[in-house]
Order: structure tokens, then C-alpha cells, then sequence
């Protein structure tokens, strides 16, 4: 029988160079034992640190993924599910991270994500994940709009006039200007 359910991405997965865990979604009540996900993790990394494809099938799961520099991002969903919409969930996702960090960058690594970049703005990338996916089912496919939605003004300061403002709050305002003019 064919599953209807809008559950489609069991997990999201972003781990380092080494196979450490960065960031860990798991979705449903699968893998929700730690020591379980850690297995599965380390298994999963063994299998693809070296690999060049896009897709596996692992541990009765499929399994997309994509590594740049030091840093592997996956997305893992059920046999019966669709690879080109788990695709499309992880292009949209990681699009988005790399947008959105892509102004923090070492020179060197230019326009590609990193550990160290992730790092330190996890908040951005753990919102960039809830707008893409809730509870197992794809909210977003188009990284513009994840894009726009993580990085929105925020509604404090926006009505406020330049000349109402706190020293904070004209600080953060010019911080928040400036951050919108590079994501151009």
C-alpha cells in the first residue's frame, strides 16, 4: 500500500570532516535513542566520506547527500519516497545556508560553506532547516524564499524612527541594513 502521509524526510543530518554530528534533525519516532542516531551517523559517514555520488541506499533508507570543503549535509527519507523531491529539499537547504553565510566566508573559500562558517551561525542554519522542513514534511523548496524569511527585519524596529531609536537599537538597524544590502 502507498504511504499518503506528507511525512517525507526522516532526518537532517549535517556532520563534519571526521564524521562528528554539526546538526541532527530526526523526524518521527525513529532514531530517536541517541546511541542509535550516533550509530547510524557513523555508519553513514563511513560509507560516504569518500564516495561521489549524490544518493545511497542505507539501512533500508535512501539517503541524498552533499559535501563541500569539511562539511556533509544529508537528508535521509523512506524507500517508497520520491529522490527528486528529496533533492529538491536539499538543493533549497543547502542553497540557502550558503546564501545566507556566503558574506562570512575566509577569502580563500570563497561562496562555499564551511564547518567554521556553520559554526558560528548555527542560529541562521537551524532557522534555515525549520523554514525548510517541520515534523518530516517539505515546507519550502525555493532557497529566495527560505532565504527572505530567515533573514526578515525584525518587527520591533522597523515602524521606530531613526531618531527614537536607542544606541542598540540604531546599531542593530544599521547592522540589519547592511546585512540585507550584501545579500543582494
Amino acid at each position: 500500500m502507498v504511504n499518503l502521509s506528507l511525512r517525507s524526510i526522516q532526518a537532517v543530518i549535517l556532520l563534519d570532516g571526521e564524521g562528528n554530528r554539526v546538526l541532527a534533525k530526526y523526524y518521527g519516532s525513529e532514531k530517536t535513542n541517541l546511541k542509535q542516531q550516533k550509530q547510524f551517523e557513523k555508519g553513514l559517514f563511513e560509507k560516504t566520506k569518500r564516495a561521489q555520488g549524490e544518493i545511497i541506499l542505507y539501512d533500508n533508507q535512501i539517503v541524498l547527500y552533499r559535501s563541500n570543503i569539511d562539511i556533509f549535509f544529508y537528508v535521509v527519507g523512506s524507500m517508497e519516497e520520491n529522490e527528486l523531491i528529496l533533492l529538491s529539499m536539499l538543493n533549497a537547504f543547502y542553497d540557502a545556508v550558503s546564501t545566507l553565510l556566503r558574506f562570512v566566508f575566509i577569502k580563500k573559500y570563497k561562496y562555499q560553506v564551511e564547518k567554521r562558517s556553520v559554526m558560528d551561525n548555527l542560529d541562521l542554519v537551524i532557522l534555515c532547516l525549520d523554514e525548510t522542513v517541520d515534523e518530516g514534511i517539505i515546507l519550502e523548496t525555493d532557497s529566495n524564499a527560505i532565504v527572505s524569511r530567515v533573514s526578515k527585519p525584525r518587527m520591533d524596529m522597523v515602524d521606530i524612527p531613526f531618531s527614537e531609536q536607542t544606541l542598540m537599537q540604531a546599531y542593530q538597524s544599521a547592522k540589519d541594513k547592511f546585512a540585507n544590502q550584501l545579500l543582494r
